[in-house]
């Protein structure tokens, strides 16, 4: 299946979920938020969350500084 993640196409399996795809542009899921078509979705429905065909995936992770 084919999702846009941070502007870019991307080909997941079918039924990946957001946990799925945040883990497949990440090193590691600290600090990190995702936004599923314009709508934040919250860590804890991550998992729950499937992603469809043609879905746009906003991952953003924060940065300190000044």
């Amino acid at each position: 299946m084919n999702v846009i993640v941070n502007g870019e196409p991307r080909e997941l399996p079918e039924g990946s979920s957001v946990t799925e795809a945040v883990a497949a542009v990440t090193a590691s899921g600290a600090g990190v938020a995702a936004a599923l078509n314009d709508e934040v979705v919250r860590r804890s429905a991550w998992d729950a969350t499937t992603l469809r065909e043609a879905d746009r995936l906003e991952v953003l992770t924060a940065v300190q500084g000044g």
